[in-house]
């Protein structure tokens, strides 16, 4: 089967916003009661950026090189992250509500640059209006077949516990089933999340409305939450028809964190948010200085370990080649994100790290994706700690390394054949990588991840060589200016 991938994806570079952390405008007439900007990041706490906030701060990611925004959920939400939605036709009003967006999709389009919004479809928040209804009627309410209820409830013959006791709670997390412990099936055992049926058909139009109105109002695609767990073919499938019937350039990007080729096939979505690419990076580039128990923390990623350069260009290249090559072309690539500790920090801190593992991103074919702040050296541990709040103070900033951000954007916009997917990775020894194009043998980037000093012999296709010196913990790289 072909692929129909949006070409634009394979240019952009993206830069992934936590609303509620990015920038406050002033602009949102709601009284103010702020977690301070500077403090540490609570699970609770609303530092009240908002999406006025990220028009004003539109210069500052153009001059980055962004050409794309993904934004966290902005939907009407009890959570500051806003997946716990309930109601998906409302940006939350803490955001400043539609008119924020439909301003902020107005300034962009002026400025080409992309928005692609978090779609939440396996799941709601338990204050979602056809949620509430069940639990204050049951049986009567004609939304009983939206979630996956336990029959006893509905019928009224114990209670549902959408706030449990102490005592539930305690069962929750020792693993009892939700839809026993409380009356209905939840994501991951959390109340507040109850988990949608889209095995009926109201809750299938449902969402699928809900993904129509959006990009008729102007988004350029989605990025799906957990979209795995909506174990069904076809619903996806009819969601790349119908979206792509409004906006045929509409990005489609899941969240899947291990091998996503069963919905890769070109019927269903474009790309997934690339985290194979995020460990083999940690392993490589972070290497002897890679804080272990810190990186492994998210689930997905227990089998992060320091990696040599043969162990890294097997993997890249087999990633590279796992995909048609429009699907490749079309990943979104990305180093860390508000689901796991940042980079910089698995890294202990080691810019080095950072600096080769970014430029390595943005000459992979892919779309190469920024966590808001990495490029001024923010650091955080896992949720909530890497949600800071985006310091704009100047003088906490790492320019260097965001003039490093800038320059590897540049090159990436130079060297067309590698992010067209035309690129290889070869290994000289266990500390050093090579990244060449298959196309253009003037380009050749040379990755050193040993502390010390090497020389290396290359030679292209033509057999002639060249001796090369590349300090340790750097990147050379030849035939771009």
């Amino acid at each position: 089967m072909g692929t129909d991938t949006p070409a634009w994806v394979r240019d952009a570079v993206f830069y992934q916003i936590f609303p509620d952390r990015f920038a406050r405008s002033g602009r949102v007439g709601i009284p103010e009661n702020p977690e301070p900007w500077e403090a540490h990041p609570t699970h609770h706490g609303f530092k009240r950026g908002d999406l006025y906030g990220v028009v004003d701060r539109l210069d500052y990611l153009q001059d980055l090189g962004a050409t794309a925004i993904y934004f966290c959920p902005v939907f009407a939400s009890a959570a500051n992250h806003r997946y716990h939605t309930y109601d998906y036709y409302k940006v939350d009003p803490l955001l400043g509500g539609n008119d924020a967006l439909r301003q902020l999709l107005d300034h962009c389009r002026n400025r080409n640059i992309r928005v692609v919004l978090d779609g939440v479809f396996n799941h709601a928040g338990r204050g979602f209006w056809q949620f509430y209804h069940v639990l204050e009627n049951g049986t009567s309410s004609p939304y009983r077949d939206w979630f996956h209820f336990d029959e006893d409830r509905l019928h009224g013959r114990r209670p549902f516990q959408p706030y449990p006791s102490e005592a539930v709670a305690d069962e929750l997390a020792a693993g009892a089933a939700s839809r026993e412990a409380i009356g209905y099936a939840a994501w991951w055992n959390l109340p507040a999340l109850p988990k949608f049926n889209t095995d009926c058909p109201a809750v299938r139009e449902f969402l699928l409305g809900v993904a129509e109105h959006w990009i008729s109002f102007g988004i350029d695609g989605w990025r799906l939450d957990v979209p795995n767990e909506i174990d069904d073919d076809d619903f996806w499938r009819e969601f790349r028809v119908r979206v792509r019937r409004l906006n045929p350039e509409a990005y489609i990007v899941g969240e899947v964190w291990s091998n996503a080729g069963r919905w890769l096939q070109g019927d269903m979505w474009d790309a997934v948010m690339n985290y194979q690419v995020t460990v083999a990076c940690l392993g490589f580039f972070g290497g002897s200085r890679l804080d272990l128990d810190l990186a492994r923390q998210p689930s997905s990623f227990s089998h992060v370990q320091p990696m040599t350069a043969d162990e890294f260009s097997r993997e890249i290249n087999r990633i590279i080649h796992s995909s048609s090559p429009d699907i490749t072309a079309s990943q979104l690539n990305l180093l860390d994100s508000h689901d796991m500790p940042r980079f910089l920090t698995c890294c202990r801190g080691d810019v080095a790290a950072l600096k080769m593992a970014w430029l390595f991103l943005c000459l992979l074919p892919g779309a190469p994706c920024i966590y808001y702040g990495d490029e001024i050296g923010m650091e955080g541990r896992h949720d909530p700690d890497c949600r800071r709040g985006f310091p704009w103070d100047h003088s906490v900033w790492n320019n260097d390394l965001r003039e490093w951000y800038r320059q590897c954007i540049r090159w990436r916009a130079e060297a067309g054949t590698f992010r067209r997917g035309l690129v290889t990775v070869s290994a000289l020894n266990a500390d050093v990588a090579v990244m060449s194009s298959s196309a253009d043998t003037h380009i050749t980037v040379v990755f050193n991840t040993g502390d010390q000093s090497q020389e290396l012999r290359l030679q292209d296709v033509n057999g002639s060589s060249a001796t090369l010196h590349v300090a340790g913990r750097t990147a050379k790289v030849i035939g771009l200016a």
